[in-house]
């Protein structure tokens, strides 16, 4: 194995002393600027780079953040949603040279778990929160941590300038983009509406079914023509809840699916039941993608730039390690996108 470049290789390469490459690397006074640019030349013709542990008990940052993402694991592979939202945070975080720590676990208290031993361990300067709890532990942990904080998908609420740790927000608004789907539907003539719902105990799942009871109420509808099933976000469950619903005496005109994922497998499901879509079916998707554009017929969807929420969120944090204050950003309203999935609904289902 190769042997990592020392202070002391770089002194010899730069014909200074080792005292003097400390001065000139850490940025302090004590050598001449021009001594300083030839140890820094030397120190990059060498590869050498600070020792992590040294920076770190130095007082240093340690120049990484990390993301928790406590989900099924099986959920993740075919959902494209988070493969856009982490190349957006890499993006903004490559161009400041700083790395991102990502880790996969199956709950929540495994993720409150990770973000302890993290901060004891110092590994992170800070981290991006995802998918905000109807009840969730991880703000008071954080703050009781002292480790800075972005809660991905928040609620928009003004965050506390003297919340310790700096906390900020960055989210976009769910209930309104599903008040607009619904009507959307009830324009074209859908009475009977039924969302196929992400995990209930999510904040923003629990928006999404606020927001459509209250404008359904708003538009005169019964509670029992338009509500919500939960599922864990899988194909196999979305199309599992599209078979259950398709099945009753009276099933929906329109469905509502959470993710990308879901909506093509009810798809799947409508023509394998000879439902045609969207003859006597409307289908939405929530966030647009690619399956979304090549399924037939192409699916109505809720678009917006996941990949610049993934930036806003990561420019947030660095912005909070750099000293700036907490705040909330709201991102782009999701917009729908209306495509040959959804029409009038037949005069007779």
């Amino acid at each position: 194995m190769a042997r990592r470049p020392t202070i002391k290789d770089i002194a010899r390469g730069a014909g200074v002393s080792e005292s003097a490459v400390s001065f000139a690397l850490n940025g302090r006074p004590g050598v001449s600027e021009d001594t300083r640019a030839r140890v820094r030349r030397v120190a990059e013709e060498l590869g050498w780079q600070p020792h992590h542990a040294a920076r770190v008990l130095s007082g240093e940052r340690c120049g990484a953040v990390g993301l928790v993402l406590a989900r099924p694991a099986h959920t993740l592979g075919v959902e494209s949603f988070f493969l856009q939202l982490v190349s957006g945070v890499q993006e903004v975080l490559s161009a400041g040279r700083t790395a991102l720590l990502f880790q996969v676990v199956e709950d929540i208290d495994a993720e409150c778990a990770v973000h302890r031993r993290w901060w004891a361990e110092r590994r992170v300067d800070g981290v991006l929160v995802v998918d905000p709890r109807t009840r969730d532990p991880r703000p008071e942990l954080l703050a009781r941590l002292g480790l800075p904080a972005v809660l991905v998908g928040g609620t928009g609420e003004p965050v506390p300038a003297d919340s310790p740790p700096p906390l900020s927000s960055v989210w976009a608004d769910d209930a309104r983009a599903m008040a607009g789907v619904l009507r959307h539907l009830h324009g074209l003539g859908h009475r009977r509406v039924t969302h196929i719902a992400g995990l209930p105990g999510l904040a923003h799942t629990a928006r999404r079914i606020t927001s459509l009871r209250a404008e359904a109420r708003r538009l005169g509808l019964p509670e029992e023509h338009v509500r919500s099933v939960p599922t864990d976000y899988s194909d196999a469950e979305g199309a599992a809840a599209t078979r259950r619903v398709l099945a009753e005496p009276d099933p929906p005109t329109a469905l509502v699916y959470d993710n990308d994922v879901m909506a093509v497998a009810g798809s799947a499901v409508a023509a394998g039941l000879g439902i045609p879509v969207p003859g006597r079916l409307s289908i939405v998707a929530w966030d647009d993608s690619a399956l979304c554009r090549v399924t037939h017929p192409r699916l109505t969807a809720l678009v917006r730039d996941t990949a610049g929420f993934g930036r806003l969120a990561a420019e947030e944090l660095l912005a909070l390690l750099a000293g700036g204050p907490p705040r909330a950003r709201e991102s782009e309203l999701p917009r729908l996108e209306p495509r040959e999935s959804t029409a009038p609904p037949a005069a007779a289902y």
